[in-house]
């Protein structure tokens, strides 16, 4: 409800309690994904996934940061993108005593909950001296044949300096007899073992009892045969420890000639660069810890001593099993209903815009519309942008072929994407090699929007084609993250993104020496607006608006939904739209720098956040804008770096039926949320939010899953369809069958049958990931599928 604004005077507040720290709102939405490990309610098996992406989150926070932020400290250096102002040394302590309690929760989680309950339902992770002396043997033969052979003893002594330590792997740290703590640290003695990454780090063990999954740890195996490693050494002890480097960088653009030889130089030398933390085994005697410090270079706010097994992530082979009951009920991404005709993919864009939500309804539009592009002869030229590409991707798959068939094709790659850089160096390469003009975009900037244009001849004319999207070109994580994108042939559209790729792939005009005026670019721009000339000065307008709007008809509401909000620009102009009386509704998934329900300053704005099954990632910005609503989506989050550092685009939808989608399905369904949400207090808390007396439970992607069944249609296997082209299947889309189209085909083509004996019955099949999903796939229409 919207507070009066007349009756209030906003308070002079220091910038502490105007704004939340950058970094530790970050650290509470990690908090928020161990949270989900934390809830009995949510299946097992996906708990223990939570407690590995906690871990996969908190290792990227320290390498970058953390890092960032000891670099400034060391610098005395002070100021920062949180818009809070509070000084390095003191974010840096607050950070480490949040870690510590997240930490300790998090093994709490892992050792009282997760393991216990897989234990009970047999599946083991077993040290190597509780197994029997058959199973022993067996693990010693693998060590033997398949892990000896890649280790590397690496002892310290005057004869051996202390060794390099690799970023995030995984050591051991060993002991010989005689074991004397009193020593001095240089006499130690001590020999180190890298646990290798190229191997299974949790191996099955034959198990001697019916149904029972056995799992030993890498590190337990090498541990006890560490003797055949270090001839003529007793080992005494063993511990692991890890060290996370410093993977920050900033490239100097008058320094840099060659961008991508210079990046190849940047990961050699990053990976060099100083520990910003080191784990340890808490059970690590004190000496040891203080020698590892000194030749590490590290003090003792960065040291953690955490319980065994360090790095959870390794334990996600357990996920792998056949135990479905233990998570979430299995889903097959829908295709869209307008791909349900024969149409091609040009034909039903055409008609009007196609509006994707993903991961609900599959990416297999985005593959076809590409793939579609490669094989049309009339398709003359096709451009897109890569931040984040799969491992092995059918976009990368598209792109070759159209350059094959003669098509003009233009790939911008950023090459700076963090810890994509190697696959996008190799995509890169792999695209030259087609034929494919590849762009590295800028020094200064990150080519974070995603777009891809297609130009096709069609009547003695040429028509643009496009698909804007919040998420990347990558089909492995649209299973994983939720985002919309859009296809439209809309002239205003298409010319803009022409105009985008132009500014990008021409003279640097945007940074250095050759920049031009920020009106000269917005005036070739007819509906975009374009990071970072315009974008941040459209928000403020468009908040602006929604304030005059307020004032004309006393009615004002501004919603969005985002991953992050920091910026300062931003957040005061929506405390502003606040004390104005603007009703403010606010989705922000990971940081947020406004503190909401201050009185005479944000009491109008409520916070939410989303933390499920899928990764919140779509950008979308709502303008009520006196009853003719703005909708936008965005590459963009709210943060300085979106604004300034990078190319962004914000796409106005202008479809009155895919405004009303989006208010309607997406943002009411998020902000419905009583399952997974949690509300952002003034004071930086979040406490989930919690269904009403006698209010039914509304958990949004659940929600949408249900959607996504009555609207689409019916996919074969992701996996499948991704890799469909309808081009070379007579136009066909990778529909799935009903079970009596099947059937009739197997009656249509069954060879006549031999003479057999008797019937021999087949051993039944072992469980599968989708095997829920795929009875439901192949059930007759007005059935009900179990498991959906």
């Amino acid at each position: 409800m919207t507070v009066d604004a007349a009756t209030i005077a906003p308070a002079p507040l220091p910038a502490a309690d105007l704004y939340i720290n950058k970094e530790m709102s970050w650290l509470e939405f990690n908090a928020r994904v161990l949270e989900e490990a934390l809830s009995k309610d949510v299946p097992l098996l996906e708990r223990l996934k939570f407690l590995a992406i906690f871990t996969s989150n908190l290792d990227e926070f320290f390498m970058v940061r953390v890092a960032g932020l000891k670099k400034m400290e060391q610098e005395s250096l002070r100021i920062t993108d949180s818009p809070d102002g509070l000084d390095t040394t003191t974010v840096l302590a607050q950070i480490r005593q949040r870690t510590l309690t997240l930490l300790d929760l998090q093994y709490r989680c892992l050792h009282e909950q997760v393991l216990p309950a897989l234990a009970n339902l047999n599946v083991h992770i077993s040290r190597y001296d509780q197994l029997s002396l058959a199973q022993r043997h067996i693990l010693d033969q693998y060590f033997e044949t398949d892990v000896s052979p890649v280790l590397t003893p690496l002892g310290v002594d005057p004869a051996h300096p202390f060794p390099f330590l690799v970023n995030q792997s995984l050591y051991l740290v060993v002991i010989p007899k005689p074991h004397a703590t009193e020593l001095d640290p240089d006499q130690l003695g001590i020999g180190f073992v890298e646990i290798p990454t190229i191997l299974p780090r949790l191996i099955p063990v034959p198990s001697e009892t019916a149904g029972e999954h056995l799992f030993v740890l890498l590190e337990d195996l090498i541990a006890n045969n560490l003797a055949t490693l270090f001839f003529g050494s007793q080992v005494d002890a063993h511990y692991t420890i890890r060290v996370t480097r410093n993977l920050d960088y900033n490239l100097l653009e008058n320094k840099v000639v060659d961008l991508l030889k210079t990046i190849q130089k940047e990961m050699i030398n990053r990976e060099h660069q100083e520990v910003v933390r080191l784990e340890v085994d808490q059970r690590l005697p004190p000496a040891i810890v203080n020698f590892l410090k000194t030749k590490i270079g590290v003090t003792d706010a960065e040291v953690y001593s955490l319980p065994q097994p360090l790095y959870l992530p390794g334990l996600m082979a357990i996920y792998g099993l056949p135990l479905e009951q233990l998570k979430d009920p299995p889903f097959n991404p829908r295709l869209p209903a307008p791909l349900a005709g024969s149409d091609d993919i040009f034909a039903v864009i055409a008609k009007k815009d196609l509006l994707v939500h993903h991961p609900y309804e599959s990416f297999y539009a985005v593959t076809e519309f590409l793939h579609s592009a490669a094989l049309d002869p009339n398709v003359l030229a096709v451009k897109i942008t890569l931040y984040r590409s799969a491992g092995d991707s059918p976009i990368i798959d598209a792109l070759i072929t159209a350059a094959e068939n003669g098509k003009q094709v233009t790939a911008v790659i950023e090459l700076k994407a963090r810890f994509d850089e190697k696959n996008n160096i190799s995509w890169a390469r792999r695209l030259e090699r087609a034929g494919v003009n590849v762009v590295f975009g800028f020094v200064g900037l990150k080519t974070h929007a995603k777009m891809a244009l297609v130009v096709r001849r069609e009547k003695q004319k040429l028509t643009r084609y496009v698909h804007l999207s919040t998420g990347n070109y990558n089909s492995s994580t649209a299973k994983l993250y939720t985002d919309l994108g859009i296809f439209s042939a809309d002239d205003g559209l298409g010319r803009d993104v022409a105009t985008i790729f132009n500014l990008i792939t021409g003279f640097d005009v945007l940074t250095g020496t050759n920049r031009i005026k920020d009106s000269a670019i917005v005036g070739k721009l007819n509906k975009l607006a374009m990071a970072p000339v315009n974008v941040r000065s459209s928000f403020l307008g468009l908040i602006d608006a929604e304030v005059e709007a307020f004032k004309r008809t006393g009615n004002g509401f501004i919603m969005a939904k985002v991953n992050s909000l920091v910026d300062k620009d931003i957040i005061d102009a929506l405390y502003k739209a606040s004390q104005a009386g603007v009703r403010i509704q606010l989705i922000v998934r990971g940081i947020c720098c406004l503190r909401p329900g201050i009185l005479g300053i944000s009491h109008n704005i409520e916070v939410i956040s989303v933390v499920d099954r899928f990764l919140e990632h779509s950008r979308v910005y709502y303008f009520q804008n006196g009853g003719e609503p703005k909708l936008f989506l965005s590459s963009a989050d709210l943060m300085p770096r979106n604004m300034d550092r990078r190319i962004e685009i914000l796409i106005p939808i202008q479809r009155k039926s895919l405004q009303k989608r989006l208010i309607n399905e997406v943002l009411n369904t998020c902000w419905a949320d009583n399952v997974k949400a949690r509300i952002l207090h003034a004071d930086g808390r979040y406490t989930r939010r919690k269904p009403m007396p006698g209010q039914p439970e509304i958990r949004a992607q659940s929600k949408f899953i249900e959607i996504a069944r009555a609207g689409g249609i019916q996919s074969m296997p992701y996996e499948i369809a991704i890799r469909h082209i309808p081009a070379r299947k007579q136009g066909q889309r990778p529909i799935a069958k009903r079970k009596k189209e099947k059937d009739k085909e197997k009656v249509k083509m069954a060879p006549e049958p031999a003479p057999v004996p008797a019937p021999v019955p087949a051993p039944a099949p072992a469980p599968q990931p989708e095997a829920k999903e795929v009875a439901e796939e192949i059930a007759p229409p007005g059935t009900t599928a179990s498991g959906s």
